[in-house]
């Protein structure tokens, strides 16, 4: 992994410790935490990857509209 990557994973587990703690459930271990926290961080790169294309639709849409 990246060194950005890395620090994501570390906020995504800080994150979902932390809402452990605040709903006061059972605290997964270290390894189901890890994975979790990556899973999340891989789901928001492809949330991220496709509204970024939408929104350059939306973008090239609104300049057709202005040259048209």
């Amino acid at each position: 992994m990246g060194f950005f990557r890395d620090q994501e994973v570390q906020l995504a587990k800080r994150l979902l410790i932390r809402q452990c703690q605040k709903t006061k459930t059972a605290m997964p271990d270290d390894k189901q935490i890890e994975e979790s926290a990556a899973r999340f961080v891989d789901d928001a790169h492809n949330i991220a990857a496709r509204r970024g294309k939408n929104v350059l639709a939306i973008i090239r849409e609104m300049i057709s509209d202005l040259k048209g």
